[in-house]
């Protein structure tokens, strides 16, 4: 936006930042949480302290910097109120869960290393964070967040010392940060609708577990190299010899690839959908749903554990539906979607939901390209996270004002 056009929007930023900033106790600290925001939504290249403190009326470089490095104001009653306000408006569909990575050159600042970077996609200096959206078709917005810390710097506790990082945060797996997320939200009393994720979370049997038993629904992306057996398949019991433990129930087959199993299915039973209007027009493919039981060690040893343990076990593997894609023109399927919703789910649905992952894109375009996500040049945890809230309450102003001109003004 242009000075003209933010400075006219102040009184409505100010009431904005009253509300979701209001855990703030001081004054001050909601005075330059506001210009901050103002700051983040001004046109301009960078949107770290410096550049924009240059370009506001009321900018002062060292007053904004204090606040976002140094105060020790907690980010996450800020986050709760934008999720609430978010989820009220947006009434999503799904939550996305995903990470995203910022290109950072140097080895101080919190959190960096040299790991896959999807946004110059290779292995790159960086920093990579785990979130939680809230989407429809229409609209979407960041819930909560997360820094990934990799192992090299929980190993070096001086580092995260250094860094700010608190004394109870250690290296986590990224499906174990997005499963806090959740909990976090579960917390805030907000209920996800059905959790959606691309196959980085979707291979992840230990997570989807963990969702199963919090009674979360989901529809995740597979690769297609995970195993399972089809649903009609039944174990036996082999006979047992008289020597050395009982013998287990057992399949006769060898599980196989899902992409393989997907492959075999009759191609009758695959259905024209179409999910969304895309700008070119409809977006549409063709796809059906299998019922499989996904096998493997951790679902072998998931099943065993919910049926008693490995001696009472029956041996039967537990079945979950498979959404799978086979666009025309091609030879074999080409996507594949994993979840615990019954098969009878309409398959317009499953479609739908799997495919509203793409919204987030958007999310990202805007988070950094318009208010300056990867943009912040401090070192500490403290002030990632505070710039990371800043760059969500600024969208999330933007999102209202979109959605509904008078949902600046809380009720």
């Amino acid at each position: 936006m242009r000075l003209g056009e933010v400075e006219r929007l102040r009184d409505e930023v100010a009431e904005f930042v009253a509300d979701a900033f209001g855990s703030l106790p001081r004054r001050d600290q909601r005075r330059w949480g506001e210009c901050y925001l103002r700051g983040l939504m001004l046109e301009g290249r960078r949107k770290s302290v410096q550049p924009m403190a240059e370009r506001l009326p009321d900018g002062n470089m060292q007053a904004l910097q204090q606040f976002v490095n140094q105060s020790p104001w907690d980010p996450l009653p800020v986050r709760r109120r934008i999720a609430e306000r978010l989820s009220e408006v947006v009434t999503p569909e799904v939550w996305v869960i995903d990470d995203v990575s910022l290109p950072k050159c140097g080895t101080a600042s919190v959190g960096v290393a040299r790991q896959y970077c999807g946004a110059l996609g290779k292995r790159a200096n960086c920093q990579v964070a785990v979130s939680v959206h809230a989407a429809t078709d229409t609209a979407s917005c960041p819930l909560n967040w997360q820094l990934y810390l990799p192992k090299e710097w929980t190993d070096e506790p001086d580092r995260c010392h250094r860094a700010g990082v608190p004394d109870d945060v250690v290296h986590q797996e990224k499906w174990r940060l997005a499963l806090g997320l959740l909990d976090t939200l579960a917390e805030w009393r907000l209920k996800a609708p059905v959790v959606v994720a691309d196959a980085g979370y979707g291979v992840s049997t230990p997570f989807r577990l963990a969702l199963e038993e919090r009674g979360l629904p989901y529809v995740f992306a597979l690769t297609g190299k995970e195993v399972a057996h089809p649903e009609d398949v039944e174990p036996h019991q082999p006979a047992y010899g008289g020597l050395g433990p009982p013998t287990l129930p057992r399949y006769r087959t060898l599980p196989r690839a899902v992409s393989v199993l997907a492959a075999e299915a009759d191609a009758d039973r695959f259905a024209e959908v179409t999910w969304r209007q895309g700008s070119k027009g409809a977006m549409t493919s063709r796809f059906t749903v299998l019922t499989v039981r996904p096998a493997g060690k951790q679902s072998l040893a998931a099943a065993q554990e919910a049926g008693g343990g490995r001696n009472r076990w029956d041996g039967v593997l537990p079945v979950r539906t498979l959404l799978v894609e086979w666009p025309h023109g091609q030879e074999t399927p080409t996507g594949y979607w994993i979840s615990n919703l019954p098969a009878t789910t309409p398959v317009v649905d499953l479609v739908r939901w799997a495919k509203m992952r793409w919204r987030i894109e958007h999310d990202y375009r805007e988070l950094k390209h318009g208010l300056g996500l990867d943009h912040f040049e401090g070192r500490t945890w403290r002030g990632w996270h505070h710039h990371v809230t800043l760059v969500t309450a600024a969208q999330a102003f933007l999102t209202l004002r979109r959605l509904d001109p008078k949902a600046h003004t809380p009720a």
